[in-house]
């Protein structure tokens, strides 16, 4: 593995701790990812030196915390190349971004007996707004499904997006399958059809260069405390023409430009979006994120955990009655393996990797769609990221056969 790789567990204070006696091995990156020192410690600067409210005031530590706040766009905008730093808006999560579109920008374009697609794989956060926007709107929701290797049955797609078709929403990486679907061909064949795409990013914007222009996305979401920052700070990109057209749809401070008794107007885009106190101290970790891994750089940083990855797969194929969900090609994972373990639970599975220090995901993941067309109710979930070592990933094998012995009586 590449040298500048080999000490980066230091400035991720948590990785130092103990599992019930046992070194921390920290495999579940797709949920929430580690905080370096130098997040945290620009969060505690801001802190402790220049904490004010954002907008309103007109003395020095004002000034100071929204030039701070406001700078942090300019870094999301270069950070995803897109054009402008306008067209990013601060959400509290992914979550919240897609909700956002789908509330705002959905009730815009659809109406009744219009189609909204979407993947079979998609979490419940890019599912549920457009389950809820067709019922609404009576249109009709969509799914493509996948080849026989789990990946995106591209047929289908082309076969589903018509001319009625008004929105795409789609993952760009499985938090499941690890897959990486082709967003670039998507947003063209939907864009031939007159449809918006909107692309969950969550999965993919911490491990490898996403660049919105040329991907054509209409919309694309991320959150922070996926790619090394805090919880409760996502970002929203959208096209600058599309938020332009776009209604607020919470109201209060920040967000207006003028208000009387019976009228108010609204701010431009994108501070019309963002109302109330926002997450200041997670805007500024979430700069202090993107300067750590542009430091790296994300072309090195998706190589590294594609050798992690390389190097794990076979090892857990090796592993007799475990099941890998998904492509049988290691590069198609993207650092995220799921599988079953014969037939243990995989709450069973997971804890007992806890007792040795192996820290895992288990259950549905908010796809239950997905596991329904898998055939199961939940799986085991590995996810790695560039702080990950080969000595962690040989210590997560050795526990799966711990736990074999354990709960089966199994060695191989």
């Amino acid at each position: 593995m590449p040298n500048k790789f080999k000490n980066l567990s230091h400035d991720f204070p948590i990785l130092k701790r103990k599992i019930n006696d046992e070194p921390l091995v920290y495999l579940d990156n797709a949920a929430t990812s580690q905080t370096p020192n130098q997040v945290l410690n620009r969060i505690g600067d801001f802190y402790q030196h220049s904490n004010a409210n954002v907008h309103r005031g007109v003395y020095t530590l004002a000034n100071e915390a929204t030039a701070a706040y406001e700078q942090v766009r300019n870094q999301v905008a270069a950070f995803i190349n897109a054009p402008s730093a306008k067209s990013i808006v601060y959400t509290r999560s992914t979550t919240d971004s897609l909700n956002l579109i789908a509330t705002s920008f959905g009730n815009l374009v659809v109406t009744q007996g219009d189609e909204i697609l979407i993947t079979i794989m998609e979490h419940h956060s890019n599912l549920i707004p457009w389950q809820q926007l067709a019922k609404r709107k009576h249109a009709t929701l969509r799914y493509v499904e996948l080849n026989a290797d789990q990946t995106l049955d591209m047929a289908d797609l082309k076969h589903k997006l018509t001319n009625k078709t008004k929105i795409v929403a789609i993952t760009q990486t499985s938090n499941v399958l690890g897959v990486t679907n082709p967003i670039k061909e998507i947003a063209k064949l939907a864009h031939q059809h007159q449809a918006y795409i909107v692309v969950d990013a969550a999965q993919s914007v911490a491990h490898q260069k996403v660049d919105v222009q040329d991907l054509d996305a209409d919309f694309l979401t991320f959150s922070g405390h996926k790619m090394l920052a805090t919880t409760g700070i996502g970002v929203c990109y959208g096209k600058p023409e599309l938020l332009a057209e776009m209604p607020p749809v919470q109201f209060g401070g920040e967000m207006i430009e003028s208000v009387s008794r019976t009228n108010a107007t609204w701010q431009a885009a994108p501070w019309k979006f963002e109302a109330g106190t926002p997450n200041i101290g997670g805007v500024i970790g979430l700069g202090a994120a993107i300067d750590y891994l542009s430091e790296i750089g994300m072309a090195e940083i998706n190589a590294r955990e594609q050798q992690l990855t390389a190097y794990l797969f076979p090892k857990l194929t090796a592993v007799n009655k475990l099941t890998i969900y998904g492509s049988k090609e290691a590069s198609q994972h993207a650092g995220i393996i799921s599988f079953n373990l014969g037939q243990l639970h995989p709450h069973d599975v997971a804890t007992g990797l806890d007792m040795l220090g192996v820290e895992v995901r288990a259950g549905h993941h908010c796809a239950q769609p997905l596991m329904a067309t898998l055939g199961v109710q939940a799986t085991v979930r590995a996810s790695l990221s560039f702080y990950n070592s080969v000595e962690d990933l040989d210590r997560f094998v050795q526990a799966i056969q711990m736990v074999k012995e354990f709960f089966a009586g199994e060695s191989k």
